[in-house]
């Protein structure tokens, strides 16, 4: 795997092309100016909203406003990502924010405005002007939220204080990325090298068992001595989010996070107790994972090695592109012509650099294209992950081609299907064309383990975020210990009695970014078990379920998320797409115990 030094050294081809937002930083200062000018406009709407008319001029204004306000923040936000250290583009991605809270004040008085309305005459506006049909739906929506906005002085007063409230996940983000040295480990060569992310995930799953061990507390060894002040931050996080949710009179800061999407409470909770009713697989897993690794004492660093020793791919970026291709065949031509397109249109950066954000992301652009950033290391975790981000690529791409603005971007509910279908897709197709007895074996230990990551961890997560805004509204104080306590007890119920704990197990709640965005990484698991039944019936060749699914991924945000699925055959306010998965679950283990 080549390591670059430098963003310079990446072969232009292999990083993202941000002229398609703005082909130069002048283009995107007029946008910014064109924006406060907007802005200010859309004051003077402010008592003076009385016709047809006058609604969808303003309507008309706040949807450019809006637009453009997305290209310019994903301009500046796609810039600190390609080295989070870069003060210039930090300043460019600052002000977008603070032009973001203006234009916020600028349109905080109408949804209380609409609010007040009685519905009947809302509609005789509507009738008034013909072009309102294409807003009516977003209009009649908002007042479900009736109960939940504030008067018009509230309103402004809120969002002013936008800024900060998202000041503690920005803090910790510039801790997390920028700040954070993981210190030394040594390397093949017995040298002392700087450890990365990167490198971390790899180092992880070393058949050498100290190497792994050196690496485990290296990584953990900053979140500990930072560990007071990601507790801070973490702590006003979720505080943050227990004042708004009461400010606007949510029964609980969990159902507010589901009220966009008009999902029950149920289905959360059910996720949780179907999946720890049936953790029974999971912990034979983990007994199989310490006998496999022969060690009397099984501990956290042993838990992403490999259990099929030998097998090591390495899969340049080229070839895993090609293997994508390949596996996602089964989802049509038009599918595969735009993954084509991504890679030739330099829609992706591949490669780790210093500073680059970690992870993994796709943003999708109404107006512009997908963009996606990854960290790419020529291994196997790395064609999954591409594999992964196309997916939500693809879906981006196909909405804004089918949908107008008002409705192109889709939930982050049904995001993770379109991932994860792609990612089993994937699986059933190396399974399907490897031979080689070991790399099968190999194969089916890694999707056990994605099937881990994707599902049971996430579960586990769900339930961290749960216990500890439960807390808050209780009136009941957070802090390290607390944290540490709660994450302990659900790491060991989730992965059973057979792990010994290190000190760093307990502080794992404080490497997890997803946290600062509250009740998101359920959707993982949700989205798993969703795709789990679609690539199902799509391997076995069922042509409704194809078509259904290729409407889903264009339908952007045309209904609501449990509603889309259900049109795909997939029913969320049931059990049963998490017990099939579980289910599934529970398969993979015995074959691969077998084997």
């Amino acid at each position: 795997m080549t390591t670059f030094t430098s963003r310079k050294e990446v072969p232009t081809h292999e990083k993202w092309n941000l002229a398609d937002i703005y082909s130069d930083h002048s283009k995107w200062e007029e946008d910014y100016k064109l924006i406060e000018e907007i802005a200010e406009k859309l004051k003077k709407f402010d008592g003076d909203i009385h016709n047809g008319h006058s609604l969808y001029q303003y309507l008309k204004q706040s949807e450019e406003l809006s637009f453009l306000m997305n290209k310019i923040y994903a301009f500046a936000m796609l810039n600190v990502d390609e080295d989070t250290r870069e003060t210039q583009a930090q300043s460019l991605l600052e002000r977008a924010k603070q032009l973001n809270v203006k234009a916020s004040a600028a349109t905080s008085f109408f949804m209380p405005y609409l609010l007040s309305l009685d519905e009947e005459v809302l509609k005789g506006y509507i009738s008034e002007d013909e072009r309102l049909t294409y807003f009516e739906d977003d209009l009649l929506e908002s007042f479900r939220y009736n109960k939940h906005v504030l008067s018009k002085e509230q309103e402004e007063v809120l969002s002013q204080l936008g800024e900060a409230m998202s000041v503690p996940g920005h803090t910790y983000g510039m801790m997390n990325n920028a700040d954070i040295k993981f210190g030394e480990v040594t390397n093949d060569s017995g040298e002392r090298v700087e450890l990365t992310r990167g490198m971390y995930a790899k180092l992880i799953e070393d058949e050498d068992r100290e190497k792994r061990k050196e690496a485990y507390k290296a990584y953990y060894k900053p979140y500990l001595q930072l560990k007071n002040s990601i507790a801070a931050t973490l702590s006003a996080a979720i505080k943050n989010n227990v004042t708004i949710a009461k400010i606007r009179q949510y029964p609980s800061v969990l159902e507010k996070a589901l009220f966009g999407d008009n999902v029950p409470k149920d289905v959360y909770e059910n996720l949780i107790t179907t999946t720890k009713n049936n953790l029974a697989p999971y912990h034979h897993y983990t007994r199989i994972r310490k006998e496999k690794l022969s060690v009397d004492e099984l501990r956290q660093y042993d838990l992403s090695v490999p259990l099929v020793s030998g097998v090591k791919q390495v899969i340049t970026f080229d070839e895993a592109y090609e293997t994508m291709c390949k596996a996602l065949s089964p989802l049509g031509e038009e599918y595969i012509s735009i993954l084509k397109e991504f890679k030739d249109s330099r829609y992706i950066d591949v490669r780790e650099t210093p500073g680059k954000r970690s992870g993994a992301y796709n943003l999708g652009i109404y107006g512009v294209h997908p963009f996606i950033l990854l960290n790419h290391q020529d291994d196997l975790n790395s064609l999954f992950t591409l594999v992964h981000e196309c997916g939500h690529g693809v879906h981006s791409k196909l909405s804004s081609q089918h949908q107008p603005q008002i409705t192109a971007r889709y939930s982050i509910f049904v995001a993770e299907v379109a991932s994860t279908v792609n990612e089993v897709l994937l699986i059933n197709y190396l399974l399907n064309n490897e031979t080689n007895p070991e790399i099968r074996k190999s194969l089916l230990n890694h999707f056990i383990d994605q099937f881990k990551g994707t599902f049971f961890t996430q579960v586990m997560f769900a339930e961290f975020e749960k216990k500890t805004h439960e807390m808050v509204e209780k009136g009941l104080p957070l802090n390290v210990d607390v944290f540490n306590q709660i994450y302990e007890t659900l790491f060991r119920e989730y992965n059973g009695e057979e792990i010994v704990f290190d000190d760093e197990v307990k502080f794992g709640w404080a490497r997890i970014p997803h946290f600062y965005r509250p009740f998101y990484v359920y959707k993982y698991a949700t989205g798993f078990a969703s795709a789990i039944h679609l690539a199902t019936k799509i391997l076995e060749g069922d042509q409704d379920t194809l078509n259904s699914y290729l409407e889903f991924l264009k339908s952007g945000s045309s209904d609501y998320p449990l509603e889309l699925l259900k049109k795909t055959g997939v029913d969320l306010t049931t059990p049963y797409p998490i017990e099939n998965s579980l289910k599934r679950f529970g398969e993979l283990v015995d074959e691969f115990s077998r084997l």
